[in-house]
């Protein structure tokens, strides 16, 4: 990922080079591997999991070949592991779906639109993110039974906006790509004026929606206030207070040793932020089963409160880190501590991070020790509205995702080279279009035998 001062001129003619070892029209020569076994590949996963949850997972991911996608990031991974690669390495994100893009707020209490998972983020070559990307939208627009020519035009949108974005980048200083965001001011100026009422009417919706989505709704949602202290609410399987799931001496061990946790996930904060977290205290605790391809990773989310339990609550989402999908393919992390990964890829790749964004490795009831890590549960965060989407709102959306993670790649890659491979677009367009339909026709056939 380095660019070791080299001029732009050198650096557009290194992008361009690659042309010859990496042809943009072979990346839609997708084939399976021969040896693949998507089955197993999950399985393997499902062991490292709470097995009470992997029938929720398997449930979920079955649904749909959409939802299968969702959870199938290994799968994928190991299916493009054998493909040339450009050599263009960037910070991944590593599971770059079109459900892993949403909306939050920024430190600044903006509301900013980025990429919001980063469990499986590692280095390796743009194009990973990129077939992530263009299959998602594939598979998601025949989940919502679009015709052909609407698939195509979504898959060559998506494209479209990161090779415009990527030329914009290269163009810019270091400095105006690390500071670049897209806040939903800017979507509804520079690309709602091209949409019809009805998508930004729905675009609204779903932006006063998040807004909505705080500490103190959340509070309202999940908390209990009848006794002493404010406690969790059950709800099985989503959301199981620790009181529930394991009692007396264990439970005291448990609480305990989140606390700690706490107490030393803190050293990865900034001084600033370590003050504001030592005006809260932790008060209780609950496993809560989130997303599809994360459900049976040991999931937490832990209650502090300030000087007011009611009126000052804190979330923090304690979220087991395992190993990136990706390192089977591209080698391990230079972190040890997975929590650790997952933070420094995400302070890479995102716009405006959470402000508790941080890690720790905590010692379990089982005597493993497991890393972590932690940020707030909701900060009006928000998502698409998949189910609704119309083809033109699916289209602009692929437009934003493109952009998004080409910005990503911008700050952690060189934007002049990649720029320069990927040219003008029709090319790439015309290849990822054939791999994402290519994908999608896999992806429903591994769906059926997973089932």
């Amino acid at each position: 990922m380095e660019q070791h001062h080299r001029s732009a001129a050198d650096r557009a003619a290194a992008g361009r080079a690659i042309r010859a070892k990496v042809p943009r029209s072979g990346l839609g020569d997708w084939t399976p591997p021969a040896d693949r076994d998507p089955v197993a590949t999950l399985a393997a996963q499902d062991a490292e999991r709470d097995q009470d949850l992997i029938p929720l997972r398997h449930e979920r991911m079955g649904a749909s070949p959409f939802t299968f996608y969702r959870g199938a990031a290994a799968v994928f991974a190991a299916d493009i592991a054998h493909m040339a690669r450009t050599g263009l390495d960037v910070q991944l994100c590593g599971d770059a779906h079109l459900a892993n893009f949403g909306v939050f707020a920024s430190p600044d209490r903006a509301l900013v639109f980025d990429l919001n998972d980063f469990d499986e983020t590692h280095p390796g070559p743009f194009e990973w993110d990129l077939l992530r990307l263009v299959a998602s939208f594939e598979v998601a627009a025949r989940d919502r039974e679009f015709d052909e020519p609407d698939r195509i035009g979504i898959v060559t949108q998506s494209v479209l906006g990161y090779v415009a974005a990527m030329r914009e980048f290269s163009r810019m200083s270091h400095i105006d790509v690390w500071y670049d965001r897209i806040t939903v001011d800017d979507i509804a100026q520079k690309w709602g004026a091209s949409a019809s009422e009805e998508v930004m009417a729905r675009f609204q919706r779903n932006i006063d929606k998040a807004k909505s989505k705080d500490r103190l709704r959340a509070f309202g949602k999940l908390i209990d206030t009848d006794g002493d202290e404010p406690r969790f609410r059950s709800d099985p399987p989503v959301l199981v207070p620790a009181r529930d799931l394991v009692e007396g001496q264990q439970l005291d061990t448990l609480m305990s040793s989140i606390d700690q946790a706490i107490r030393h996930y803190r050293r990865s904060l900034s001084p600033d932020r370590k003050v504001l977290l030592d005006r809260y205290r932790f008060v209780d605790l609950a496993r809560k089963v989130v997303g599809v391809g994360s459900v049976g990773t040991r999931c937490w989310v832990a209650l502090l409160v300030g000087d007011d339990d009611s009126r000052d609550p804190l979330f923090l989402q304690v979220k087991e880190a395992k190993r990136s999908v990706l390192e089977a393919h591209l080698g391990r992390s230079r972190y040890e501590q997975r929590g650790e990964r997952v933070v420094q890829g995400q302070r890479l790749i995102q716009s405006a991070p959470d402000v508790f964004l941080g890690w720790d490795r905590v010692h379990g009831l089982d005597g493993v020790d497991r890393d972590y890590y932690f940020r707030q549960l909701w900060d009006w965060k928000g998502s698409a509205d998949l189910e609704h989407m119309s083809p033109e709102a699916m289209s602009m959306y692929g437009l934003l995702c493109g952009r998004c993670m080409a910005r990503a790649h911008a700050r952690t890659g060189d934007s002049v080279a990649l720029a320069a491979y990927l040219g003008k677009g029709r090319t790439m367009t015309a290849s990822l279009v054939e791999f994402a339909a290519r994908y999608a026709d896999q992806n429903e056939a591994d769906q059926r035998a997973f089932r």
